[in-house]
Parts: C-alpha cells; structure tokens; sequence
C-alpha cells in the first residue's frame, strides 16, 4: 500500500532527536525517503538504524547548519543515496535558557541566530538550485508561536523565528514561479529535550503546570502532533499551499 510520500526524498535537520526524529519516522511511515541529517552523529544514526529496522529507506549525514560546506555535503550526499531532493524540512534550532534579555552574551545571540536563521539562508543556497533543475520542492520550516505570541525571557528566541516565519513568506512569493512552496509550523512550548530551556525551570509537574494553563487544550505540544503537521506540508495533496505558517499550539494564539 502506499503512503501519502510515496516516492518523496525528505531532507529533515536536527532530525536525530526531538520534533525531528517524528518527522522523519513520519515521513518514512508514509512512503518517503528519509536523510536523517544532524550535528549529534549518535543520535542521528540511532534514528536512522531505527528506521531501517522497520523497513523504512533512511541515511544520516552529520551536519552544522551553520556552515555553508555542510549544506553542500548533505546535498551532495542526499542526491548519491536517494537521486534527487522534494522536501526540506528546517527543522535544527537552539534556543537561550528563558532570563531576562540583557543577561544574554552576544556569544549566545550570535549562535542562536546563526542556527535559527542563517540555515534556512543556506537551505536556500543550496537546495534551491535543486529544486528549479527538478522543477519543484517543499521547504518546511519550524518556527515557533514565540514568533507571534511571545513570551517574556525568550526576546532574542523569539526573534529569530519571527525571522523564519518571514523568510517562510517570502520563499513562497519569491519561489512560486518556480514551483517551490514554503510554509513553516509554529509549535508551542513541547515535551522535547528543550522543555526545561523554554521554562528556564526544572521539569516539575508545578512547573508544567504553568505553562500548560496558557495553552486552551490542556497539554503541551507532542513531537507526533508537529510530525502530522509536516506530512501535510509535504504531501502533494497540499500542493495549492505556501506562504502558510501553521499554529500547532492547542488553541494557544488564539
């Protein structure tokens, strides 16, 4: 029987762990070919192992989205395993530990910009070209509610996926005449390894509890829920869609 991706290659960053590795057990469940790509090569390769395991056709290849020569690596190896490139999904980021704004060095601002926003840069530099010679793709980006509803001790997080919901737009006005669409998805604070970086708190359920009472559905996002929200994008069903930027929050901004 096939899935919804069938035939489709994905490319999935910080796909070793977190939102990531559901996306990329999503996509492989519906058909695609799945490059696991990540800066932590155990993580990334567990995925991938895992993944082969279930009979799913999946590959890892390290990378720092940071650096332009890991984008070109990842390309280059995505395209000798798998033959071409549909869907990219944006998904590695960091984030400061929830303070005050002013506590933040510059060294901590300067990286978190530099994996939050100088990748989707270098996903365009480098998968674009990719995608006009196929004529079309899909970038998937994951940005964050921080984007339009912030919280206060996030201000430099929040900022840079306020840059990647915008990016998302203009990739989708810029590249329509090309046939490449770009949306991005907006979690809310989640259970993955960041939880206790957003909260700036140990993971206690009085701690949780804060944060779930600002979220209308009663609960924190779930990696599947964000892994759900990717298949669509990425599914051609969804083909007429770009320039969209998915609240996945539980009612949170409304």
């Amino acid at each position: 029987m096939n899935g919804r991706l069938q035939g489709l290659v994905a490319i999935v960053t910080g796909g070793g762990s977190g939102f990531g590795e559901n996306i990329s057990g999503a996509f492989t469940a519906q058909g695609a070919r799945v490059m696991v790509a990540d800066l932590n090569r155990p993580s990334g390769e567990r995925v991938v192992q895992a993944l082969k395991q279930q009979g799913h056709a999946a590959d890892f290849c390290p990378i720092e989205v940071s650096r332009s020569a890991d984008w070109a690596n990842l390309v280059k190896a995505t395209l000798a395993a798998f033959g071409r490139i549909d869907v990219v999904v944006n998904n590695a980021g960091v984030s400061h530990a929830n303070q005050p704004m002013l506590n933040i060095s510059e060294e901590e601002f300067d990286r978190l910009y530099a994996v939050n926003v100088k990748s989707i840069y270098l996903s365009a530099k480098h998968c674009v070209p990719v995608f006009r010679r196929q004529g079309g793709g899909s970038f998937i980006n994951i940005a964050s509610t921080a984007a339009v509803r912030p919280r206060p001790g996030l201000s430099w997080y929040n900022g840079s996926k306020g840059a990647v919901v915008l990016l998302t737009k203009s990739f989708a006005v810029e590249l329509a005449p090309d046939k490449i669409r770009a949306n991005a998805i907006n979690p809310a604070i989640a259970d993955t390894p960041l939880l206790t970086t957003f909260m700036g708190a140990a993971d206690t359920p009085e701690n949780r509890a804060r944060f779930i009472a600002s979220i209308p559905l009663g609960r924190l996002c779930e990696p599947a829920d964000v892994a759900n929200a990717a298949v669509f994008f990425a599914d051609p069903a969804s083909a007429f869609i770009t320039g969209t930027c998915l609240e996945v929050d539980g009612g949170r901004c409304i």
